[in-house]
Parts: C-alpha cells; structure tokens; sequence
C-alpha cells in the first residue's frame, strides 16, 4: 500500500505572480499613473491577467494601497521608536542623528512605496490613517529633537518640531531624484545627509569619523 500524500497547501498567485508580485507592480503603477488614474483592468493587463482573474490574486484595489502604505509606515515607525525608546546610554543627539540616517536607508530600500506614500493627500479612510501615521512619526521625531536641545547638544532657537520637518523634507526630497544603482549608494547617502543636517545643528562642529557624538 502506498503512503498516503500529504495535501498541497494552496497556491497563491500563478507561477511569476506571487502576492509580491503583484503589490509591487501595483505600486509601479500607482506611482506611474497615481491611484485614482489606475485601474484593477490596467493592473490585469500589466500582469497579464482578465480582468475577472485578477480578484484570485487580491480583493481590491485600496487593499493594495494599504498593503504599500504600511509598508512604507511600519519601516519608518520601527526607525523612530528604536531611537526614541533606546536607553540613556545614549544620548538623544547621537539616537536622532542614527533615526535620520536609519530613515534615509528606509527610504531607499523602500523607495516605491515611500515614494507613494508622500503623494497621499488624504482622499479616502487609508489615506487618512497614513496621514495620521506620518503625524505621529514627525511629532516622534520632534520630541527628539526636545531632547538633544534640553540636553545642551542642539541649538535651542528653532522649535523642534520645525526641525523635525526640516530633517524629515530633506530625506524626503530624495524620491524626486535618487535612483538604486547610481553612483551615490545608500550607505553614502544617509552620511552625506547626516553630516550636512547635523553639523549645521549641532552647538560644535562634530569630529571627524561621523561618530555621532558632539565633541565635550
């Protein structure tokens, strides 16, 4: 008697267009034509699919739109709640100036979907919440900034969290013209940003390396 054969679990998507697959030519095409401008019928015919098929693969469109969202949103919050919790063996100004160069990265290797996400404008229930989520990352990011100020490493002049947008307008502006294969890698480009915002924020000039540490 042969063994019986373990049931196969259910595939999702045809062989080439995965659950993955389909998000990120979903979210190429949103860039490319913004969201309301693209249709499930344009997305079928990206991936080659009719138009009634593409349902096997995704329930909705707005769907997609959360699934890039969040996948921009949950990258960033990670960053700033790691620097803003970390312990007090740090300082606040070494922890912001790792959140930025962290954020930069994030940016980068979620590029798209960051890229999507700055072009909300808050037309439907998603994009409010992702409005409100980006809300709650500045006034995070802001509260950091208080930090480095109450703690003598920060100019005091400027209110935190116009700072906070400062830092958060500079990485972002970086979606209007990087592009993953240049000559400038990510690792150069999250120090090159650190260094111009930070020494131009810091009480001293910092020292050479870029360790993150105002010099005493």
């Amino acid at each position: 008697m042969s063994e019986p054969v373990a049931p196969r679990a259910p595939r999702r998507g045809r062989p080439g267009h995965d659950q993955e697959t389909v998000l990120r030519r979903a979210i190429d095409l949103f860039n490319e034509q913004g969201y309301d401008g693209t249709s499930m019928g344009d997305l079928a015919r990206e991936l080659g699919f009719t138009k009634s098929a593409i349902y096997h693969h995704v329930p909705s469109k707005s769907h997609l739109l959360e699934q890039a969202l969040d996948e921009a949103l949950d990258a960033l919050t990670a960053v700033i709640e790691e620097a803003a919790s970390a312990t007090s063996e740090q300082s606040a100004y070494a922890r912001l100036r790792l959140a930025v160069r962290q954020s930069v990265e994030v940016l980068v290797a979620h590029l798209p979907a960051v890229t999507l996400l700055l072009r909300v404008r808050g037309n439907s229930d998603i994009e409010l919440n992702a409005l409100r989520r980006r809300r709650a990352i500045d006034d995070r990011l802001a509260a950091l900034v208080a930090e480095a100020v109450a703690e003598g490493s920060l100019r005091g002049d400027l209110p935190p969290d116009l700072v906070s947008r400062l830092l958060f307008g500079m990485v972002n502006s970086l979606v209007e013209w990087y592009r993953p294969g240049g000559a400038v890698d990510a690792a150069m480009l999250s120090k090159a940003i650190t260094t111009m915002a930070f020494d131009g924020l810091a009480l001293h000039e910092t020292g050479p390396g870029d360790t993150g540490t105002p010099p005493a």
